[in-house]
């Protein structure tokens, strides 16, 4: 059971070292008496404050709902179950997927109780692993969570482009077939608007965060209850949605396919730690992060379980919507539900959801960009780790990550098969990321809780089915969803996850072995330290 516990006794922030250097400026002096208590945490965890806390309980849960946009994201994922079997591999590999994905989830939400930190779960190497193994493993883990951050957030951008031009498609009467190179085009003006509100100061963006969840949820209300009115003759029944399964994917046996389908719940729900990267902006990051994430997923499994089931019933003919013009099965199935002009609305606001994907998760991604280059992982860390005057964010990280978002998606020029396989690569890199220290949590018993946990037994399953789903998932993922396999349907993302990993291991032994020492505090984590011995009695 999650608690609000928490125990009281002698402050170690005077052991605390601030670290941070270049120009980051700190937002209070730590020897002033009114410091906010969470600047106090992070400082005896040896970081000097650089944010203003600005981030709320509320505009937190939307931060974190809108992480995982599950309208847009859906939307934009929908073909992954519909391929693999369509309606049962849609209901069972969210049914399942989606389990996992919690379990991840709620594990990262303990973790991020304890650490609150711009390094999420690569921080937390440095109080769960042995001194020894901090370095090495939080390097190689760095690299990997950056990789999957930016291939998500690259993912979210190409999305959106795609949403915008199916509903220019549908539009058009699908006169407008949408290319490749349109998509990236407007998935680069998409990422430079989003960096420019990533530009703004805190207090926008936590006000803008605040509003998430409410266009959000009444969009998805809205989509249901028009597909359920308008969608009355031919609509399947339930049982339809849970046992229908139609395998065209070619293995062998057939149901195998359907776990292709748990992409969809993976690829929506595995983000969730991008809210514990917003925690040096939180007021109360060790409560309201962990709880922020926890009812965000747990909303996200409910509601998308609900669309998901909407979407089936209202469906009609699975091979309609997988051979749709406009390369968006959810528009087509809008189209073919509700006519030409609700079918526009309704796309065109999952094209806004996924846009308040792609604005908080560009600030998270940057987030860790700085976190990072605070450490010195990063190439030209000193520009990296910078805080504008101006705004009290991370331009240069800012405009550093929309770069490599878009460097990402000049993929998509050589052909949805390499594009995909970049995607495909998000997920498991993410979930590798957040495995490392969640096993070692489990083995090394260095994990102190913080504020908001889980009952200790509980804890221990959720680890453990979290790391052991999602490894079996990564092997999945990486396999090709249609057989036989040929040029155009091959799926490239192990060779991709291979190149990072080579990359990683190889960077840290001509490089990173020389001088990282792992995050740069110099007070050293023992047995027994965590949030709990922060607080002052």
């Amino acid at each position: 059971m999650a608690t609000g516990s928490l125990e009281k006794t002698p402050s170690i922030t005077q052991q605390a070292t601030a670290v941070a250097s270049g120009s980051a400026t700190p937002v209070s002096p730590s020897s002033s008496d009114d410091v906010d208590e969470a600047d106090k945490m992070l400082e005896a965890m040896g970081y000097t404050p650089v944010f203003k806390r600005e981030f709320s309980s509320w505009s937190s849960f939307s931060f974190a709902m809108s992480i995982s946009g599950v309208y847009g994201s859906l939307m934009s994922t929908w073909i992954y179950g519909l391929q693999a079997g369509g309606a049962a591999a849609i209901m069972w590999s969210w049914v399942l997927g989606g389990a996992g994905a919690l379990a991840l989830a709620l594990s990262l939400a303990e973790l991020s109780s304890a650490y609150p930190s711009s390094g999420a779960m690569y921080f937390t190497l440095k109080f769960l692993a042995p001194d020894e193994y901090v370095p090495v493993l939080c390097w190689i883990s760095g690299y990997i969570n950056l990789v999957g951050t930016i291939t998500g957030s690259a993912a979210t951008e190409y999305a959106s482009s795609q949403m915008l031009l199916a509903a220019v498609s549908i539009a058009s009467d699908f006169a407008y077939t949408p290319t490749t190179h349109h998509v990236v085009a407007v998935m680069a003006l998409l990422a430079v608007a989003h960096a420019s509100v990533n530009s703004l100061p805190t207090v926008w963006l936590n006000r803008l965060a605040s509003g998430y969840v409410v266009f959000h949820v009444s969009v998805l209300v809205g989509a249901c209850a028009t597909l359920l009115a308008q969608q009355r003759a031919g609509r399947h029944d339930v049982a339809y949605a849970f046992t229908d399964f139609q395998p065209s994917s070619g293995w062998s046996p057939p149901g195998f396919a359907f776990l292709f389908g748990c992409l969809t719940p993976a690829w929506i729900m595995t983000s969730a730690d991008s809210t514990a990267r917003i925690a040096e902006e939180a007021k109360d990051p060790a409560r309201i992060v962990p709880k922020a994430i926890a009812n965000a997923t747990t909303f996200t499994y409910v509601v998308g379980f609900l669309f998901n089931l909407v979407l089936v019933l209202c469906m009609g003919d699975p091979l309609d919507l997988i051979n749709s013009p406009s390369g968006q099965p959810v528009a087509q199935l809008f189209f073919n539900a509700m006519g030409r002009v609700p079918a526009i609305f309704f796309t065109l606001s999952g094209f806004v959801v996924m846009n308040l994907v792609a604005i908080p998760g560009l600030q998270s991604g940057s987030r860790t960009i700085f976190a990072f280059a605070r450490d010195d992982l990063l190439p030209l860390s000193h520009i990296w780790r910078r805080i504008s005057p101006r705004s009290g964010t991370p331009i240069a990280a800012v405009w550093l990550y929309a770069a490599l978002e878009i460097t990402v998606n000049l993929l998509g020029l050589a052909g949805d098969t390499a594009i995909g396989a970049v995607f495909n690569v998000c997920t498991v890199a993410l979930n590798l990321s957040y495995a490392i220290p969640l096993v070692c949590k489990l083995r090394y018993g260095r994990f102190e809780r913080g504020p908001w946990h889980l009952s200790r037994r509980t804890s221990v399953v959720l680890n453990v089915v979290a790391v052991a789903w999602n490894a079996f998932m990564a092997v999945i993922f990486f396999l090709p969803t249609r057989l036989p396999v040929t040029a155009e349907n091959m799926n490239y993302a192990l060779v991709v996850f291979f190149v990072v990993v080579v990359f990683s291991v190889g960077f840290w032994f001509t490089h990173g072995r020389h001088f990282y020492t792992g995050p740069r505090t110099t007070i050293q984590p023992q047995r027994g330290y965590g949030v709990a011995m922060i607080r002052e009695a």
